[in-house]
């Protein structure tokens, strides 16, 4: 139940969306100043609270007049420049009126691949907690490019709550929760309480209800349901202007949609291979490999690989795949893609003949190997 584990939550992630934030023609001061003060009392209750805020762009298009967002991408950096600013001012003016400062911090995905990037900015927002300040995340869409997006603010508080190994993560949007059907286009939609499973049929009612101003929609917010709880991490997704949300879901008030975790916490390291890089190529495996990486919990060999797709360098990570292309994990190989295709299918003995040298037994070592399930 969400109860019990928001009994025992120490460091939760809240993830507030444009559409929530941004009235008809600028920024819905009202729900910032309600999440604002939601958020410094659970502070003054012993909690640490890291904001992920979207915004910016919808605030900046508001500011210029605009009622959409503009095909190039400089122009929409630039209006990300300019919202930001207006963002970041009234989320100061509100926690300040409960006698808390704030931080803001933009990220890109090359701060969350970069595994010393990843780590300093832990430490930091870990210093910032430790100050009493509050976090508020953006992705940088300034200087964003495909190379280096994040995707959504969605994925960004998933990857947040896993790089601060946060107890609950809360999306709040401009719906109730996930919904069989569009609830803004069909009077019988019935809200989803709970879900234990990501079947197709979830993705489905999730891809069927669409955001407005965000990058988003309900399918995103699926997606970062599916990493946080493979992790071991519940998440909530809820309406963002009900009255006292957050407070009121830690008063263990039914509402939104809970999202059950796993029963076993994944270790931070194991997290950020799993979800936060982004894979070079892939490994196709036979079944005995298949076996012992998921059964016996054992390193890939190469006597195990089948084919190696893509061009990678040692260090990358790599997904492997059954021979039907399911993808069953992901790790960092010890070997770049062209020496894994002159050693695949021979026994570990045989990698110095092969290649002059060895370095390692193991194509993926089990400490940098993750099972997944996408």
């Amino acid at each position: 139940m969400p109860e019990e584990k928001l009994s025992h939550a120490k460091r939760v992630v809240v993830k507030l969306g444009s559409n929530v934030i941004t009235a008809v023609n600028s920024l819905n001061l009202d729900v910032i100043d309600s999440i604002s003060r939601q958020i410094s009392t659970l502070m003054d209750q012993g909690m640490e609270v890291i904001l992920i805020s979207s915004g910016a762009m919808a605030a900046g298009l508001r500011k210029m007049g605009m009622d959409k967002r503009p095909d190039q991408i400089p122009k929409r950096q630039a209006i990300a420049a300019i919202g930001q600013s207006g963002l970041m001012n009234a989320y100061e003016k509100s926690f300040g009126r409960y006698d808390k400062k704030i931080a803001q911090i933009l990220l890109t995905g090359e701060d969350l691949h970069n595994r010393k990037r990843y780590l300093n900015a832990r430490n930091t927002l870990n210093m910032l907690m430790d100050w009493k300040v509050v976090p508020i995340i953006n992705e940088n869409d300034t200087i964003m490019v495909e190379e280096i997006r994040l995707g959504d603010n969605d994925n960004l508080a998933a990857m947040i709550t896993l790089l601060m190994d946060a107890d609950f993560l809360f999306i709040l949007t401009d719906i109730d929760g996930l919904y069989n059907k569009d609830p803004r286009n069909h009077d019988d939609a019935e809200l989803i309480k709970k879900v234990t499973t990501f079947e197709k049929q979830i993705e489905q009612f999730a891809s069927e209800i669409p955001g407005r101003l965000g990058t988003g929609g309900m399918l995103s917010k699926i997606q970062a349901a599916r990493k946080v709880t493979s992790a071991g991490i519940p998440m909530i997704v809820a309406r963002g202007d009900i009255p006292d949300v957050l407070l009121q879901l830690f008063d263990s008030k039914n509402i939104g949609t809970y999202f059950i975790p796993k029963q076993k916490k994944m270790a931070s390291r194991k997290c950020w291979i799993a979800y936060t890089l982004e894979p070079k190529g892939s490994l196709i495996i036979d079944d005995g490999a298949v076996n012992a990486v998921k059964e016996n919990g054992k390193s890939l060999l190469p006597i195990g690989i089948l084919k190696v797709q893509g061009r990678f360098e040692q260090g990358a990570a790599v997904s492997f795949k059954t021979k039907e292309k399911i993808i069953i994990g992901i790790g960092l190989v010890n070997y770049r893609s062209l020496d894994i295709n002159l050693i695949k299918g021979l026994k570990s003995f045989q990698i110095e003949s092969c290649l002059d040298s060895k370095h390692y037994d193991e194509v993926i070592h089990r400490d940098n190997l993750v099972l997944i399930n996408i």
